[in-house]
Parts: structure tokens; sequence; C-alpha cells
């Protein structure tokens, strides 16, 4: 599951904190596989998660306007990577248990992948 999650990293997304851009960790995916996989089993193990994950850095980024006008920026969060890829495990595990414990009704289309607004009103 590590393989394949840092094999699809967007390479052209910004680095966070830690200065890890998503290109090093997909380049050197062979060999950080099994480093990463001891690293998130701990984490999940003693439910405690590296400090540098939890940090993010609020960036403003121009859109339109006055450069003066804050109203036109928008901000964008940094964080780590690798604590992106932590993430990602964690939601697949919990899509897995509410699946295969049916928590979620069928007729659920909000947040759910592959669902929308477009199917709920198809599926009527």
């Amino acid at each position: 599951m590590v393989s394949d999650l840092l094999h699809h990293l967007n390479t052209h997304k910004s680095m966070g904190l830690d200065g890890i851009y998503p290109r090093v960790l997909r380049e050197l995916v062979e060999v950080l596989t099994k480093p990463l996989a001891i690293i998130y089993q701990q984490s999940w193990l003693t439910r405690k998660v590296p400090i540098d994950w939890s940090l993010a850095d609020v960036m403003r980024i121009y859109e339109k306007g006055q450069k003066e006008d804050l109203g036109n920026y928008r901000p964008v969060t940094l964080t780590s990577v690798s604590g992106k890829v932590m993430e990602q495990i964690i939601l697949s595990a919990i899509m897995w248990h509410v699946q295969i414990n049916q928590v979620i009704r069928p007729s659920q289309h909000g947040f759910m992948k592959g669902r929308s607004c477009l199917t709920n009103l198809i599926s009527f």
C-alpha cells in the first residue's frame, strides 16, 4: 500500500515544512517504502504521529486585484508529504471498515468516492 501511494504522488506539488518534495519520495520509492511502512505501522500501533507531520505553514497566494487588499489572496496550507501519505493509509482503513461493516447506507452519496449529487439524482 505504501508503495502504491508513493507511486501516485503528484510530483508538481510543493514540499512541506520538512523540506521533502513529493518528487523525492516518488523517485526513491524503492528505497523508502520499507522504512516508511515501519514508521507508519509504529505510528498506527502507538497512536502517535511525529510532531513534524502535525505542523503546517499557511501561505497567501495572490489571486487578482490590488495586492494591498487581503481579500485578493487565498490561503494554502503546506503540510508534510509523509504525513499526507499516512492520512491516506488511515482513510483507506476507515473506508474499508465502513464498507465491510455496512456502516453507511447505500443511499448515502455525499462524501463517498465515486458518488455525488448527480449519482444521487440518477438513483431515484
